[in-house]
């Protein structure tokens, strides 16, 4: 057999093939069977085989298809491969660059240990958020429903989350835990106490409706309507039972309410219907008075009046918003009528026209006399004197034209 040479090996004489790696040579192989080319063609046909493994993880690395620890055992195994490989071609070659893709996984292992250090980190604070926000409502939430909902979410939240570091993990699990049994605690402490509140409410309601129920055919409509204002404030201020013992307490108060009003409503009524009918009467004599103004006979007019305020108090009570117009109306003939007596009087009275008729001649002496006082001081050039009898007989002359048309009053 003819020998075969070859970059990277050679095939002797004998047949053993020699692959040239690491500064020497060592045996693949022994090949008998074919020429030496076809032995160098086979081995390098094992080299190509193992070449391919070698770029197939350059790619996966690059892509980083591959964990950092999958990584490193795959370039362990091609290494191993590499060094005892029954191949032909560059195994340097691919031992460099299995070597280069060690550094490569080793700073990708660092990057993902830093990167789940990160993530711990950020799990931890997640789950502390999560653990205070539950303590927080633990400690304050009166909200039962709403917040009962939101600790829901939270342990929600909290499956979800990544995991921290065990040690934290197993203490902030444990604040959880103990915030949602405080949680659970309150909630049951509140819903037992308001049962109790709703015993007591439904209790003293029951007693309010019977109080109401004993009312409700009173015929004494103003103090039984104050006791029904009563009731309900008592009602209002009595708190709530549960819903169907409210609902059910309910209808009978109301119902007791309703019975007493709407029976007070139908004798208002009535009522109202009867004051209408009595202010259409004093309408109509208040119609009938109006001529009697202006008063022309004094002595038929009072007869007439008289008539007519017999028969206004027995027409009885008018509604409300109906009284003053009417009573206003009346009391300016009633006036005007008593006016009219009183001018009488005076004008058949021989006193008072005595005084009227002395007031005069008092006056007008006393004008005559400043008016001889003014004449005086002028002679004198006295001005101010002159101006004070002035002023005294302008003051006089008013008043003697007030007792003046006093006196024409009286003497007609």
């Amino acid at each position: 057999m003819s020998t075969a040479n070859d970059p990277w090996g050679r095939v002797a004489d004998d047949g053993t093939v020699y692959v040239r790696a690491d500064g020497s040579e060592r045996v693949v192989g022994s090949w008998q069977a074919g020429s030496p080319d076809e032995a160098l063609a086979f081995f390098r046909r094992k080299y190509e085989g193992l070449e391919t493994e070698v770029a197939l993880l350059e790619q996966r690395i690059a892509a980083t298809d591959l964990s950092p620890a999958n990584a490193r055992a795959t370039i362990d195994r091609l290494l191993e491969a590499v060094a005892t490989a029954n191949a032909i071609g560059d195994l340097d070659s691919l031992k460099t660059r299995l070597e280069a893709l060690t550094g490569q996984v080793d700073s990708r292992r660092e990057e993902v240990r830093a990167a789940r250090e990160q993530a711990k980190v950020e799990a931890r604070t997640y789950k502390e958020r999560i653990v205070a926000e539950a303590e927080q409502i633990a400690a304050e939430a009166t909200h039962w429903k709403i917040s009962g909902e939101r600790m829901r979410q939270l342990l929600e939240e909290w499956k979800a989350a990544p995991r921290a570091d065990r040690a934290v993990e197993t203490a902030l699990w444990k604040r959880l835990s103990s915030a949602r049994n405080a949680f659970a605690k309150r909630r049951k402490a509140y819903f037992a106490g308001l049962e109790d509140e709703r015993e007591e409410a439904k209790a003293r309601k029951e007693k309010l409706v019977v109080e109401a129920e004993a009312l409700a055919a009173s015929t004494d409509w103003g103090p039984t309507a104050a006791a029904y204002r009563d009731l309900m404030r008592s009602w209002k201020a009595a708190g709530r039972a549960g819903r169907s013992d409210e609902e059910e307490l309910w209808g009978r108060f109301k119902g007791a309410q309703d019975q007493f009003f709407a029976a007070r409503g139908d004798v208002f009524s009535a009522k109202e219907n009867e004051l209408r009918e009595h202010a259409a009467v004093k309408s109509a004599l208040l119609e009938e008075a109006g001529p009697l103004v202006p008063v022309t006979n004094v002595r038929a007019a009072r007869s007439a009046l008289r008539s007519i305020q017999e028969r206004w108090e027995q027409a009885g009570s008018v509604p409300r918003e109906a009284h003053d117009r009417l009573e206003q109306g009346l009391r300016r003939i009633e006036d005007a009528v008593r006016k009219a007596e009183d001018n009488q009087w005076r004008r058949s009275n021989p006193e008072a026209l005595a005084r009227a008729q002395g007031t005069v001649e008092q006056i007008r002496t006393a004008i005559a006399s400043l008016e001889e006082r003014r004449a005086k001081a002028e002679q004198r050039g006295d001005t101010r004197a002159a101006t004070e009898a002035e002023e005294a007989i302008a003051a006089r002359q008013s008043w003697l034209e007030e007792a003046e048309r006093t006196l024409a009053e009286l003497s007609g």
